[in-house]
């Protein structure tokens, strides 16, 4: 997460050809192709009035790429807490790097790892930006034809996931129709996909097969196409009052954009180590649910373990078909986190190992660095919800 260095990667003859050479002052085409590779996205978005050639440049996807290529850095979307409306492109010092307005009234950004920004509410409004061009595009509200009448669709309660799918590109969203009450044991969730920009035929949402458990949509993962749910704290409620279901806290359940099928479920291994022989190991495993986060690193999934006041240990998924788990973190906080924080997000790791963690309750950014043991806090606004932006700023398309 350092800033680049002073130098540049050289460019190719054919892609300096591209620079047009009228209206560019006094500099050599090449010349001024190396200047302007060196500034940051920000500046460079407004040195595109300027004059035409310097926009025609800028905009060109070889200089983006090259560009990409020598500023390495990690980008977020960020929406902050004092700013209804607007979802921000920052980089992990806590600078703006572009602001584009979003629709406001309640929509809450989406953690995506994607060229894309969500922002969606719980009443069923989704809304797709694009950071790069500031273009917006609303999702259908209708339910598919199947859930059309149904009672969770009447009094909508909705979450939403977005990712991609590899083997075809193909941005997809997915979205719940949760219970219309928390302990509406008797109703299903409804599940359907939405495939964005895929044209007349796709212009609808379409309904899919719902689980056969309740899952906690809120805390949804999206790694290659797949989203990851936890199960839902309602089976913790149902252990209060002395209904083992056997489903256990850390039960991950996964829908494929791809297929648009739910795969089998896999066993987390945090409820592996617990017995429930006692009153005690009953309170402890019952305390899981409450502390449990999934997110990507690296490209794989991770599973979450926030202990208040003590540690955070962080666990990869690293063969779904076995089901084999890995330790990669385990992090001690008493100081480092707030008493009063209950929900801790992983949210990258860069080229130094570094990690960036979010605590969702108080809006703080935290950055862990493990070669000394210390946090560092990213100055910024305090946070509503962050996502990792995956796109580049001068992919400008009028």
């Amino acid at each position: 997460m350092a800033p680049p260095g002073p130098s540049c990667p050289p460019l190719s003859q054919s892609t300096r050809q591209r620079v047009p050479a009228s209206n560019a002052g006094a500099l050599p085409a090449d010349v001024l192709f190396d200047v302007l590779l060196r500034l940051p996205a920000k500046e460079l978005c407004r040195l595109r009035a300027v004059c035409r050639s310097w926009r025609a440049l800028t905009a060109d996807p070889l200089f983006a790429g090259a560009h990409a290529a020598a500023h390495r850095g990690p980008s977020l979307l960020a929406k902050f807490r004092d700013d209804e409306a607007g979802i921000h492109v920052v980089d992990l010092r806590g600078g703006v790097l572009k602001r584009i307005d979003g629709p406001g009234g309640g929509h809450e950004l989406l953690c995506t790892r994607l060229d894309l920004a969500c922002v969606a509410t719980k009443g069923n409004s989704c809304h797709v930006l694009n950071p790069a061009t500031g273009a917006a595009y609303a999702l259908p509200e209708s339910p598919a034809p199947e859930h059309a009448g149904h009672e969770n669709s009447r009094d909508p309660y909705t979450f939403f996931a977005s990712g991609r799918v590899a083997a075809t590109g193909e941005c997809k969203v997915l979205r719940v129709f949760n219970r219309t009450e928390f302990d509406a044991f008797d109703q299903q969730q409804l599940f359907e996909v939405f495939t964005v920009n895929g044209g007349a035929s796709n212009a609808r949402w379409r309904a899919r097969e719902s689980h056969y458990l309740f899952l906690e949509a809120i805390n949804a993962a999206v790694v290659g196409g797949v989203v990851y749910f936890l199960t839902d704290c309602a089976y913790d409620l149902m252990l209060f009052f002395g209904v083992n279901t056997g489903v256990h806290p850390d039960c991950i359940a996964s829908f494929d954009l791809g297929t648009e099928e739910w795969r089998r479920d896999i066993q987390g291994p945090i409820s592996r180590s617990l017995s429930m022989d006692d009153a005690n190991a009953t309170e402890e495993y019952r305390s899981i649910w409450h502390k449990l986060t999934l997110s990507e690193l690296k490209g794989s999934l991770v599973l979450a373990y926030h202990r208040r006041h003590l540690s955070l240990d962080l666990w990869l998924l690293t063969d779904y078909e076995n089901g084999l788990w890995v330790k990669e973190y385990s992090i001690r906080t008493e100081s480092a986190i707030p008493t009063d924080e209950y929900f801790v997000k992983p949210l990258l790791v860069s080229d130094d190992r570094r990690l960036v963690i979010l605590l969702a309750s108080t809006g703080i950014l935290l950055i862990y660095d493990p070669s000394t043991n210390t946090f560092a806090e990213v100055e910024m606004r305090r946070l509503d919800a962050v996502g990792i932006y995956a796109g580049n700023l001068l992919s400008l398309q009028d």
